[in-house]
């Protein structure tokens, strides 16, 4: 079953990047889930070049596939709660780049330790 714990309070709204990245942290620790959603990002982001330098626009209708199909396996399968993309888009997709960001430097684990 999947599950959602926005906010201990229902009825809170996030209401900035700066709040919203600690959950997102929150619903991103399977080892699994993190690698699925960094395919994910690094395959959006090579299409989008890919189809800067071909001049072909195709190459963007995968751009979703990478987008949500890698994040959403992982939620299912792995996370097992509801993707906050639904209740939160843009500091979801925000979010995404952030963590990819992050994990490519080194300042996030694949493999979270209990602090977060």
């Amino acid at each position: 079953m999947l599950v959602n714990n926005m906010s201990e309070n229902p009825n809170h709204r996030i209401t900035s990047l700066k709040e919203f990245f600690p959950y997102y942290l929150k619903e991103h620790q399977n080892p699994t889930s993190r690698k699925l959603h960094f395919i994910g990002t690094l395959l959006i982001a090579l299409w989008i070049v890919l189809a800067i330098m071909t001049g072909n626009a195709m190459w963007l209708i995968l751009v979703p596939i990478g987008g949500y199909g890698f994040a959403w396996v992982g939620h299912a399968f792995f996370e097992r709660n509801k993707p906050a993309t639904f209740q939160y888009p843009l500091y979801s997709l925000a979010s995404d780049f952030i963590l990819f960001w992050r994990l490519l430097s080194g300042k996030e684990k694949f493999h979270p330790g209990p602090t977060h």
